[in-house]
């Protein structure tokens, strides 16, 4: 064979190699969800993400030998987008429901928080069902805390909103009786001027805010599944999901994982 077509073949056979290794070699993406989710995820002055659950998808991922790569994605299409292959992983506080785990797959839980009902300082409220017939409660669309206050106050007039934010200004506005939503997200308001209006009026029990919080994945990615856990667990065993939970937490949000 001459020379020059050997030359020739080893170029084809490495062009080739690129091409097929190509897709395997692309970054995990890691989808955020697109609306500010502050102390977890939300966009600095020059336009980055940063938070607690940003730090932790970077630590998981090295911990995991994943190069990954975070993309933001609206929330109420996050699962559709990642059942027809958008993005790979969703890391976005989403909490595990019977629901979702017919749709998607989860990780082991990274952290769990309780849920909280706020509410205008002086106002009080009945908790025991059927007590908050006549009453306005504000959740986030597409949430835990949705499908929880419908399933257990479904006297209650429920409004949606696509980001927290919204649902705390209708709240202060006046607009709402109630707000319910993660006692960390809710903290950072309460304790902002806009907040001082507020209080927390009850912090409900329920099987479906004890499942915790995970990262969402197709059915069929085993294979990323196994490696994310074993990411997670790294990050517990090493103490930096400490060291991360202290910069922006003064309490344990921590979920071990499981023996």
């Amino acid at each position: 064979m001459p020379r020059h077509i050997g030359t020739r073949c080893i170029a084809a056979a490495a062009l080739l190699y690129v091409a097929i290794t190509g897709a395997e070699a692309a970054p995990t993406r890691v989808s955020l969800a697109a609306e500010p989710y502050p102390p977890f995820a939300a966009k600095d002055a020059e336009g980055q993400w940063v938070g607690f659950e940003v730090d932790l998808a970077k630590a998981v991922c090295k911990a995991a030998k994943l190069d990954c790569e975070i993309v933001q994605t609206a929330w109420d299409g996050i699962i559709p987008a990642l059942n027809s292959n958008k993005i790979d992983v969703i890391w976005a506080s989403m909490g595990i429901t019977p629901e979702r785990s017919q749709q998607i797959a989860f990780t082991i839980p990274y952290y769990t928080t309780p849920a909280h009902f706020v509410g205008a300082k002086g106002d009080s409220f009945d908790f025991s069902p059927g007590g908050l017939k006549g009453k306005t409660v504000g959740v986030q669309t597409s949430t835990v805390y949705a499908d929880y206050i419908a399933r257990a106050y479904p006297e209650a007039s429920v409004k949606t909103y696509s980001t927290q934010d919204a649902a705390n200004a209708d709240l202060v506005a006046g607009r709402l009786d109630l707000g319910l939503a993660d006692s960390i997200a809710l903290a950072d308001f309460l304790k902002g001027k806009d907040g001082e209006c507020c209080e927390v009026k009850n912090v409900p029990k329920d099987p479906i805010f004890e499942a915790g919080i995970a990262g969402g994945l197709r059915k069929g990615d085993i294979d990323l599944k196994a490696r994310l856990d074993a990411g997670i667990t790294a990050v517990y065993k090493s103490g930096e999901f400490d060291k991360l939970a202290k910069r922006y937490f003064s309490f344990d949000i921590g979920t071990p994982p499981k023996n």
